[in-house]
């Protein structure tokens, strides 16, 4: 179903003729329109073929994309934002030609308001990079989508992790945006206060927007103090649904878990194989908790305990940095091991999030799935807030593997759907999606399409993601 929606769209040609010869007038080496260059703009971490955009310009202020977006809106040219390229649903792709814009230069802490805890960044900063000089102030930007992704692309997808449990999602840590529109002026959505009631909340329509509405020029983001004290550790469950059972109680008790992660035992056995890990091949949560001394030890008895009575196996914590280093870094790492169980076919990574009352029955329904067709697929999840990915390794090359793909997603997602979740927690909707999306919430993406044929009526904006315009 994804390949269907990842047709290539109409080229407007002249228009693109001309942009490349003024870009390249006006910023010279700055922008490329090499056959390299533009297939690093256009890879996709999926089995969706790049389409390739016409011309690369490295930004490296708001004045740059602005000066790209007039010259683009002019002739009616697209314009995709890049961050580090590490979308799982064909966003960065260029279906009708035109220009990318590489924030990869724009990688500037702008402000950092320690009272405040908050702090404004240009879209290129990454969130190891962003980690790095926090570290100092005692402060740390929370969201962890795993990849060492861009603010930027972050902020367009909507982008979660595995602390969003305890943190949120980017839409709860994102106070205000600035963006270039389509007349080419940069507007700001928000000021920095916690709360407003001042008009609409045009930084939640940018949040997730996915590049559709406007170029992102910086990003005003929530921060939090670094806690004292960090404990996490394993526990390892005789079943699926037995590890889920002690995720809803964890969190119906209100115990305040930081992050608390599911791992299938197919992907435990990569793991194993791949970190040089010797954890049991089953079921396992992977937990963390943030306080002090006295709130990590009791929280992670509170966590044992519950463990137990669901059938779980010792709970074994630690609040040693380099053992909670090598534990999380297995986690961080399960897409390369499960890569590594068969390098020689492809690899397909989708995600679902449904209400944690249904999780148990989603996963349990997803590998019996998986099962009953002969796939080779693991499970991992964030499972304090029902979300969870699977990863699919499959033959890419021929169209009956692909189409054995694309039929164990369409199901996956219609199971989700069923049980009143969504079809995508965190990866967005991207090209490969878009059937979905229609699924999931009917006439409310013919409103979708009006909002964006008010704020990007030439469709110049990311065009042919998240849905095909009317």
């Amino acid at each position: 179903m994804a390949l269907k929606d990842a047709k290539a769209g109409t080229r407007n040609e002249a228009g693109i003729a001309s942009v490349l010869g003024i870009l390249k007038q006006n910023f010279g080496e700055r922008f490329q329109t090499g056959q390299s260059f533009r297939e690093q703009h256009a890879h996709t971490t999926t089995y969706i073929p790049s389409q390739l955009p016409d011309g690369v310009l490295f930004a490296e202020s708001a004045d740059d994309v602005k000066a790209v977006v007039k010259v683009c809106a002019e002739h009616k040219v697209p314009v995709i934002g890049f961050g580090t390229g590490s979308s799982l649903e064909g966003q960065v792709n260029a279906p009708n030609g035109g220009i990318s814009i590489d924030f990869s230069r724009m990688n500037r802490v702008l402000e950092v308001n320690m009272e405040d805890l908050d702090c404004t960044v240009e879209p290129g900063v990454t969130r190891e990079d962003l980690n790095t000089y926090l570290r100092d102030t005692g402060l740390f930007f929370p969201i962890d989508p795993g990849a060492n992704a861009s603010i930027g692309g972050m902020t367009a997808t909507r982008a979660s992790g595995t602390n969003a449990v305890r943190y949120g999602t980017m839409k709860d840590n994102v106070l205000s945006v600035t963006a270039v529109t389509a007349n080419g002026e940069e507007i700001r959505t928000a000021r920095r206060a916690r709360k407003s009631s001042a008009g609409y909340d045009l930084t939640r329509l940018f949040v997730g927007s996915e590049g559709t509405l406007g170029i992102l020029t910086s990003v005003t983001l929530r921060l939090q103090g670094i806690p004292q004290k960090i404990g996490g550790g394993v526990c390892a469950f005789p079943t699926v649904r037995a590890a889920c059972d002690a995720v809803i109680m964890t969190i119906q008790m209100g115990v305040p878990v930081a992050r608390i992660e599911l791992l299938d035992a197919l992907q435990i056995r990569a793991c194993n194989a791949y970190s040089k890990l010797n954890y049991d091949e089953k079921p396992t949560l992977f937990v963390e908790f943030h306080g002090t001394d006295e709130t990590v030890a009791l929280q992670s008895a509170q966590f044992g305990e519950i463990a137990a009575e669901c059938g779980g196996g010792e709970f074994a914590w630690t609040v040693n940095a380099e053992e909670r280093s090598k534990l999380w870094k297995a986690r961080h790492d399960a897409y390369w091991a499960s890569r590594a169980l068969a390098p020689e076919m492809a690899a397909l990574s989708t995600d679902v999030c449904v209400p944690i009352s249904r999780l148990a029955d989603c996963i349990g329904e997803t590998q019996a799935d998986i099962e009953e067709h002969g796939l080779l697929a693991m499970i991992v999840g964030h499972a304090g807030d029902g979300n969870f990915h699977v990863l699919l390794l499959f033959d890419d090359k021929t169209e009956e593997g692909i189409a054995v793909a694309e039929g164990f997603v369409a199901r996956l997602n219609k199971r989700a759907l069923a049980m009143d979740g969504t079809c995508t927690g965190e990866h967005g909707i991207g090209q490969g999606k878009m059937a979905f999306l229609e699924e999931e919430l009917g006439g409310a993406v013919d409103l979708m399409r009006q909002v964006k044929h008010a704020l990007d009526p030439d469709n110049i904006f990311n065009p042919g993601k998240i849905f095909h315009s009317a």
